[in-house]
């Protein structure tokens, strides 16, 4: 048994704490000398419930700081990286085929009565090549978070 006075010893209903008379802190409290007090706890009933909705908001807390600074450490890794890859829609050279006219820069198009009619093609002004989308014509792979357009949808 225990000769100090400590917590597990005196607490006795889930709510107040009192030492049994024959404890060490009665006796040590009794003598006017010494002036000793007994560390009183209050013991809060909690039941699962309670339990499980602190649990969940202590990790909501934890989870809310933890992955904006995760994604911010990550960001300025990257940014100290350097990019090298190559765009994989034009594979680097920076221009795509245009669509219109696979490239050709003249479009044809078939009349009826079996005519047919060819004119420069107004997608890419008869070059045929368009400026890359993806990687603005730079040949690299943009990364992730560089890709992303803020449009103001207001």
């Amino acid at each position: 048994m225990a000769t100090s006075c400590s917590p597990l010893t005196t607490l006795h209903t889930s709510f107040l704490s009192s030492p049994t008379p024959s404890s060490p802190c009665s006796v040590a409290a009794a003598l006017p000398r010494r002036r000793r007090r007994c560390a009183r706890i209050r013991a809060i009933d909690l039941d699962q419930n309670t339990i499980v909705a602190i649990s969940v908001g202590v990790v909501s807390i934890a989870v809310g700081i933890g992955v904006p600074v995760f994604y911010e450490s990550q960001i300025d890794n990257a940014a100290k990286r350097e990019n090298t890859q190559p765009c994989f829609p034009c594979s680097g050279s920076g221009a795509q085929v245009c669509r219109f006219c696979t490239g050709k820069g003249i479009v044809t198009v078939v009349l009826g009565a079996g005519e047919t009619e060819e004119s420069k093609c107004v997608n890419c002004d008869g070059i045929g090549s368009l400026t890359c989308t993806t990687c603005q014509g730079s040949g690299i792979q943009p990364r992730y978070l560089d890709r992303r357009e803020f449009k103001d949808d207001d």
